[in-house]
């Protein structure tokens, strides 16, 4: 069972395929795609547990970042699962 408390264990194990993803698609060192990532709604999104965000998968974690990335914002979050 996902707790708040070790919900951040979950989100580092999923963070590094997000900023893989980011890096590649962006052509950006670690560094830059770190603080796109940290500095997104997403990532606040993702911290809170209640959303339920740490169960999909990096691929669809940073598709939802792409969308804000492109546009300022998330429109289209999926449903809690």
């Amino acid at each position: 069972m996902i707790t708040q408390t070790n919900l951040y264990s979950v989100i580092a194990g999923i963070t590094p395929g997000i900023l893989q993803y980011l890096m590649d698609d962006r052509n950006i060192d670690i560094k830059e795609a770190t603080e796109l990532l940290y500095n997104s709604e997403l990532y606040l999104k993702l911290e809170d547990i209640e959303t339920g965000l740490w169960r999909l998968s990096p691929l669809a974690l940073y598709d939802l970042l792409h969308e804000e990335l492109l546009t300022g914002t998330i429109e289209n979050w999926p449903e809690e699962q």
